[in-house]
């Protein structure tokens, strides 16, 4: 069973973990070119022009821009959050799915294992996925930087460990949801939403004071990449949270899965 997931959903990760590494490829071929004397201190004076809530929405306040990690610390990372966010929901909301919708389910009911060991299965195979798409774009990134610039290694490897955290989490969410219905379709636009919408109000909870509440219902929160480049530390808090969200949800997902009518 786990097998057959594993093989199953090889060629949606390596699709998608192709286009991360050809967009950063392009990172790294043009940066060093690009990011010379004239053009750093021109980026720099049009930086001046932004409003300084703008800039903290995009970790711009505590780093700069001028190097390849630099740009990783702000727009880049925030890049691989949504991008890993969208997969993990992506993944979450159709692994349990595509069995009612392709009428393989009932092969699967035939064989002698049980609706737990298929949820198992297929999760167990999920995360597998997206911690090796984590780990090995954080790998292509470490070696495209070392061949370019000289960077902070260990708080590169911290910030290439956070969206585990939120991706993680949103699998499982999507997961859980999807026990609630049997189309696709509304799971997709329902996982796409979360990913979005949380991202939008992580944006916004950084613009001032009076929207900073909003951080506590964005999922993105969970990876502090804030934190992590100021401290050059993982928050243990964030950790321990995402683990606890991640075992409620799945021990929901299986309790209500065992109880659904499937079609």
């Amino acid at each position: 069973m786990f097998k057959r997931e594993m093989k199953i959903n090889f060629k949606s990760f390596l699709i998608w973990s192709l286009i991360l590494i050809i967009l950063f490829l392009i990172v790294f071929l043009m940066y060093p070119s690009i990011m010379n004397s004239e053009n750093i201190q021109l980026m720099n004076e049009m930086l001046k022009v932004f409003p300084e809530e703008m800039l903290k929405a995009f970790n711009m306040d505590i780093s700069n821009i001028d190097t390849a990690f630099g740009w990783l610390k702000t727009e880049g990372f925030v890049f691989v959050l949504l991008i890993t966010g969208i997969y993990s929901g992506i993944l979450g909301s159709n692994v349990l799915l595509k069995e009612e919708n392709d009428k393989t389910i009932e092969y699967l009911n035939s064989l002698p294992v049980t609706r737990k060991n298929i949820v198992i299965s297929k999760v167990l195979s999920s995360i597998i996925y997206i911690i090796l798409m984590i780990f090995i774009l954080g790998l292509f990134n470490f070696i495209g930087l070392s061949l370019i610039e000289d960077f902070d290694k260990k708080l590169f490897i911290l910030l290439s460990i956070t969206p585990l955290f939120s991706s993680l989490f949103i699998f499982a969410l999507c997961l859980f949801i999807s026990t609630f219905t049997h189309k696709t379709k509304k799971t997709l636009g329902i996982s796409l939403a979360i990913v979005f919408i949380s991202y939008f109000l992580q944006i916004i909870s950084e613009i001032s004071e009076k929207t900073e509440f909003l951080k506590y219902i964005s999922i993105f929160t969970l990876a502090d990449i804030r934190n992590v480049i100021t401290n050059i530390t993982i928050n243990p808090l964030m950790i321990l949270l995402t683990v606890l969200l991640i075992v409620l949800l799945l021990s929901l997902t299986i309790l209500h899965y065992n109880k659904k009518e499937l079609v």
